[in-house]
């Protein structure tokens, strides 16, 4: 195996590990997603609740102030995901770029040896064709 194929086999594996880091983050993004959901959600039962019972409403006002901080910390937790999901894009797509590069070198290689090759039996056949006429300078 030439080093540039190993360099290849490297590269692909450095963007594996980032698809699965990229899918990780994707999932815990969700995850936080569904929270906050969840989170509105209850806000909205316990302002229905409080509604129907006037009691609850004096519970009310304590209970959005909790609300808001619950939803403060899930929104930085969030944010912070969001962030590192850029960071994977970039990473991924920077790891995309130098395999590309990578591999177009492995490519010039593979042309300039074949180019080298096809000089060599060029010059052989040459020569052969030389001896056979009897032309041989």
């Amino acid at each position: 195996m030439s080093w540039a194929q190993s360099l290849i086999r490297i590269r692909e594996f450095e963007i594996e590990t980032l698809r699965k880091r990229m899918a990780t983050v994707i999932a815990a993004r969700s995850a936080v997603e569904a929270r906050l959901e969840a989170l509105n959600a209850e806000a909205a039962a316990e302002t229905a609740h409080a509604r129907l019972h006037a009691d609850a409403g004096w519970y009310l006002v304590g209970y959005r102030q909790g609300w808001a901080i619950r939803k403060d910390k899930i929104e930085a937790e969030r944010q912070t995901i969001v962030m590192e999901e850029q960071g994977c894009r970039d990473a991924l797509a920077e790891a995309f770029t130098e395999l590309k590069k990578v591999e177009q070198v492995a490519e010039n290689q593979a042309t300039a040896a074949n180019k080298l090759a096809n000089q060599r039996e060029q010059a052989a056949m040459d020569e052969i064709a030389l001896r056979r006429t009897g032309t041989e300078g």
